[in-house]
This record gives structure tokens, C-alpha cells and sequence, in this order.
């Protein structure tokens, strides 16, 4: 077995390690968005159901949810004291 031969495996290995590294990193990020967005719309639900009953209340609409889906349970937080000051 020629040493190119070895070079050439080895460059492959590393080649197809970084590839994986690649693939893998979007996906943790998209996984992390992913729960934000399951935590956030969940707490967004159950402080209207729960919030109802002592007249605190936000309003579901696209900008909302967005806010609450990227950011999760703090964006809910973030709803409340930006109602809280308009």
C-alpha cells in the first residue's frame, strides 16, 4: 500500500468528518427553534386560558406568535411587559 494511497483516505476521512460537522450544527439550531416555538405558543395558550380568569389576556395574532415562537417562554414575558406599557 502506497503512502498516497493512506494520504488519500485519511484526506476522505477528514473531508467527510467536516461534512457531517456541517450538516449536523443546522440542525441542532433548527431542533432549538423548533422546542422555542412548541414552549412559547403552549405558554402563549395557557396564559390567555388561565390569564382570562384575572382579566390578563394577549391578543394571538402572526406578529405575536412569531415573538413568542422564536423566543419561547421570555418572548411571552416580553408580550406581557410591552402590553403593559402600551
Amino acid at each position: 500500500m502506497n503512502f498516497s494511497v493512506v494520504l488519500a483516505y485519511a484526506f476522505g476521512l477528514m473531508l467527510l468528518y467536516l461534512i457531517g460537522m456541517l450538516l449536523v450544527i443546522p440542525i441542532k439550531i433548527i431542533i432549538k427553534l423548533i422546542i422555542n416555538g412548541i414552549l412559547g405558543g403552549v405558554t402563549l395558550l395557557l396564559v390567555n386560558l388561565i390569564g382570562g380568569l384575572f382579566g390578563l389576556h394577549i391578543v394571538i395574532n402572526p406578529i405575536n406568535a412569531l415573538i413568542a415562537g422564536f423566543l419561547g417562554i421570555p418572548g411571552v414575558i416580553l408580550l406581557f411587559i410591552l402590553q403593559a406599557i402600551l
